[in-house]
């Protein structure tokens, strides 16, 4: 599992690659909470090279999302490969969470709401 962080603008943007599951799943939770806890409330999560996601990594996701609710923040997701989509939306999390299908449109998307 690699997660590499840039910044664009206001938007910091965190790429996953590899496998999100129980043994790494809480140490990306801690870096991007971090982030938040430091004034981030912007996040765009580029899924692209994400293989595979467990139940462990789905709560990443909805931490990272509830926490950037409560700070009126906004996260977007991108680039989710079929397998990673179906497990988003058998969770139920497509209904719940802004999903991009590219980098670009996701960046659109805090364009949007601001």
């Amino acid at each position: 599992m690699t997660s590499n962080y840039e910044t664009l603008g206001n938007v910091l943007i965190v790429s996953l690659q590899g496998k999100l599951n129980s043994s790494n799943a809480a140490q990306v939770e801690a870096e991007i909470l971090q982030h938040i806890s430091r004034g981030v409330n912007q996040l765009l999560l580029d899924l692209g090279e994400l293989d595979y996601i467990s139940s462990a990594g789905l709560r990443v996701v909805l931490v990272t999302a509830k926490r950037l609710k409560q700070s009126a923040g906004i996260l977007v997701l991108c680039g989710i490969q079929n397998p990673i989509r179906e497990v988003f939306e058998i969770s139920g999390f497509l209904n719940i969470l802004n999903v991009a299908d590219t980098r670009e449109h996701a960046l659109q998307r805090f364009d949007q709401a601001a």
